[in-house]
């Protein structure tokens, strides 16, 4: 049976980013765990299908193998082939540790480092700023280490204490079945750490919310729900761990002189029948200045034109698209007395020109019948 796409396994979107795949499967791991399904294939194979969608989707070089080439393109890359549960809890143990409170044998607690999570900004800009690219300032709530106690929570002058209940571990361990249940320290709540005197700062959350300035560069020729990546600008990493990143995704508005297609341009211009069938320059805008196009004589309706690299610039390239001209013929209407016996004239001159083919034509067929 072919293989379920894996966003649609976890439930998000192909734009997702790394935080939201990771609570995505956290959700799906709690629903089929196998103590919550006991004797459930149905529930055991979900289990083990969520575990394989984030083995791949949560390491960024195979979900870039799998988005371009699909489940073909991770061969000898992909699936570690999970045979038990033991070997999912063994590859995620950081996961449900943080959904179950349990942890492979000999791990620590709550006060071991942590990366920061990940952040998402949805940034508007105009077409023309994503044709020609240009930097925008954006301010966004950023979780930060308190400065007034550093980031130990503590008040100045003192300093947090080890759980004399957990031994700084956060967590009270039980063995059950083949791994150990760890339960949260009733005492510090799972930070490891007792602090007497809180900062009047944070309140002893050891972190605070502030506003964040950043400039972000957007590449000419982004496309509608592009995603910019800035390493290092999400949440402040835990006990010293890394922080996260900021995934910044463009919302490009409409134009309302241009029509986008790839990395193409589409226009459309109305010429009269008189242009279609004589020829007629004709004046196109650009994204830059405009530029002068030449309609060939007997240009029909609905025809297109290339204008070659004048289109949007392809990201990471020199080279552009192409502005494409499509051309309709518009019918004349209000014609005076004038107008009317010119093309009157037009169509007698027209009808006996088809007559004189057509009497050609049957000739010909006459001719090469007798010589036969």
């Amino acid at each position: 049976m072919a293989k379920r796409d894996y966003y649609e396994v976890l439930g998000v979107e192909k734009t997702a980013v790394q935080d939201e795949i990771k609570s995505a499967y956290r959700k799906l791991a709690f629903k089929f765990h196998p103590d919550r399904n006991q004797d459930d294939p149905e529930a055991e194979a979900k289990f083990k299908e969520a575990a394989e969608a984030y083995e791949i989707l949560g390491n960024a070089e195979k979900r870039q193998t799998y988005d371009r080439f699909g489940h073909e393109g991770l061969n000898g890359q992909g699936f570690s082939g999970f045979t038990n549960s033991e070997d999912i809890f063994g590859a995620f143990s950081d996961i449900f540790g943080e959904v179950f409170g349990f942890s492979s044998a000999g791990r620590g607690g709550g006060n071991r480092p942590r990366p920061g999570a990940d952040l998402r900004y949805n940034l508007d800009i105009s077409f023309r700023e994503a044709a020609k690219g240009t930097e925008v300032s954006i301010t966004i709530p950023v979780e930060q280490p308190c400065e007034a106690c550093h980031g130990t929570g503590a008040a100045p002058g003192s300093s947090p204490q080890v759980c004399p209940q957990c031994g700084g571990h956060g967590t009270m361990q039980q063995s059950q079945g083949f791994f150990r249940i760890s339960v949260t320290c009733p005492q510090c709540h799972g930070s490891g750490r007792i602090i007497s005197e809180p900062c009047p700062e944070c309140m002893g959350r050891t972190s605070v919310i502030r506003d964040k300035d950043l400039k972000v560069r957007i590449p000419a020729g982004v496309d509608n729900n592009s995603r910019l990546r800035l390493r290092g600008e999400g949440e402040a990493g835990v006990n010293g761990g890394p922080p996260g990143d900021l995934y910044v995704v463009i919302h490009v508005a409409p134009d309302d002189v241009f029509e986008r297609q790839g990395q193409n341009l589409i226009i459309g211009r109305d010429i009269s029948f008189v242009q279609a069938a004589l020829g007629h320059r004709l004046e196109v805008p650009t994204l830059d200045q405009p530029v002068n196009l030449d309609i060939p004589k007997g240009a029909q309706s609905g025809e297109v034109f290339r204008l070659r690299g004048l289109g949007l610039p392809h990201l990471g390239s020199t080279h552009s698209g192409d502005l494409l001209v499509e051309v309709t013929v518009k019918t004349p209407t209000h014609l005076n007395k004038r107008q009317e016996a010119l093309l009157k004239e037009f169509a007698e001159i027209e009808a006996k020109k088809l007559t004189t083919k057509a009497k050609d034509f049957f000739k010909k067929a006459k001719d090469k019948v007798m010589g036969e």
